[in-house]
């Protein structure tokens, strides 16, 4: 199922929704630059790395499109399955670290309407640190056929603002884009008892792709 609802221009390159606070100051910096370098050596040298940034930037925050998986579940982030935890009231928690090479716009892991959306504050330690679990996060439930989902996004070192796409009450299709975390963070989702999950720990997902559970 393609993902027709956010589609790029054609010949164009989609970049996620909310990177323009640090996309366009970057972007007009570097472009600033060059245009000096022609007529300074000191613009030139400065011409480099605010280049370099600006192009960083612009493969950090694409957003390409995706042909959403078929299944009950499937991965809400782009990164690698870094545990895979029982909890206490039955459920599993598949957490999925993304590094700031991946694609960071997550997308919804089931079909359902979203019942909350709220924002926790914490802490920014590294998303890898068993620390994390007091990061700044944005706790997800969606309402779908398995029941209620609970899925987090938590905050990073580097990532210090997470920006949801849709609010509470919205109804939500399989694999469509529901939010963007800025630089190295992680997600969480919750498989419900009874669910077997699919992936396992050092395991690549691609969000929108790589399904989650087992028949």
């Amino acid at each position: 199922m393609p993902d027709s609802q956010t589609s790029a221009p054609r010949g164009g390159v989609r970049l996620a929704r909310g990177a323009s606070p640090w996309l366009l100051p970057t972007v007009a910096t570097a472009a600033l630059s060059l245009t000096r370098a022609r007529k300074s050596g000191r613009w030139a040298a400065v011409a480099v790395p605010t280049t370099a940034l600006a192009a960083g930037m612009l493969w950090f925050f694409r957003d390409p499109e995706r042909e959403i998986t078929q299944g009950r579940v499937i991965s809400p982030a782009d990164g690698v399955v870094q545990s895979i935890m029982p909890w206490k009231d039955g459920r599993t928690r598949v957490a999925i670290f993304m590094s700031p090479l991946n694609v960071h716009v997550n997308r919804a892991p089931l079909a359902g309407t979203v019942t909350s959306v709220e924002h926790v504050p914490g802490g920014f330690v590294p998303a890898f640190n068993k620390e994390s679990e007091n990061n700044e996060r944005v706790v997800w439930h969606f309402d779908t056929e398995l029941g209620d989902i609970e899925m987090v996004q938590i905050a990073g070192a580097v990532a210090r603002r997470i920006v949801p796409y849709v609010p509470q009450g919205t109804k939500v299709e399989q694999g469509e884009r529901i939010g963007l975390i800025r630089f190295g963070s992680r997600v969480d989702i919750y498989l419900p008892e009874g669910v077997e999950v699919a992936v396992e720990v050092g395991q690549a997902t691609t969000a929108g792709v790589t399904r989650i559970d087992r028949d």
